[in-house]
């Protein structure tokens, strides 16, 4: 038996705004589009996917993780070459920076819908 991740699922209000969102700031296709779900795939390659599910009541984690919050149970590294200009791209695209940031090399940046995400340099 062979098992293979076939996606990361992320919950939100609107999957095809939050799916437009990951393709613009991953350059990847849509593989599948409905008001309720949209998996993308990398370029020529079929999986493993980022696909987004509906989720009406979603509600974002806070950051940093704090007693008696909703806690982040995962997060979507992404490896980037230039840190600043990504950064700035993201934000562009609608994420928001997160004033605290763990680390050199990492940006914690927040998706339009809340979810936190890393930037991070190679080797970081």
């Amino acid at each position: 038996m062979t098992t293979i991740l076939g996606a990361f699922v992320l919950g939100t209000p609107d999957p095809p705004a939050l799916a437009d969102f990951y393709r613009a700031m991953l350059g990847w296709e849509e593989a599948e589009r409905t008001p309720e779900w949209v998996r993308l795939r990398a370029p020529d390659q079929e999986r493993p996917g980022l696909s987004f599910q509906l989720e009406p009541d979603h509600t974002p984690p806070t950051w940093p993780q704090r007693p008696g919050t909703q806690q982040m149970q995962a997060h979507l590294d992404l490896r980037v070459d230039d840190l600043e200009a990504e950064t700035e791209r993201a934000r562009a695209l609608g994420a928001r920076l997160e004033e605290y940031q763990p680390q050199e090399g990492v940006r914690v940046l927040r998706d339009p819908h809340g979810h936190p995400f890393c930037l991070f340099l190679p080797g970081s």
